[in-house]
């Protein structure tokens, strides 16, 4: 996979590196760094309230047991 050269160049991969990245379907996130720092990048993404939320099923209380 080829990346835009400004990218390369902001990212410090003119030389080659890993990258991480995620398939969401219709777009892909790519990450500098490889798959870990594409975790650590979601996960910091996702505050307390949203995953409150999501530990209480974001309302719905069938999804909560899931």
């Amino acid at each position: 996979m080829s990346l835009p050269a400004a990218t390369r160049h902001r990212w410090h991969l003119d030389e080659g590196g890993e990258v991480g990245y995620l398939d969401i379907g219709s777009a892909l996130l790519i990450v500098p760094g490889g798959i870990d720092a594409a975790r650590a990048e979601l996960i910091d993404a996702v505050s307390g309230e949203d995953w409150s939320a999501a530990r209480q099923g974001f309302g719905d209380s069938n999804l909560a047991d899931e």
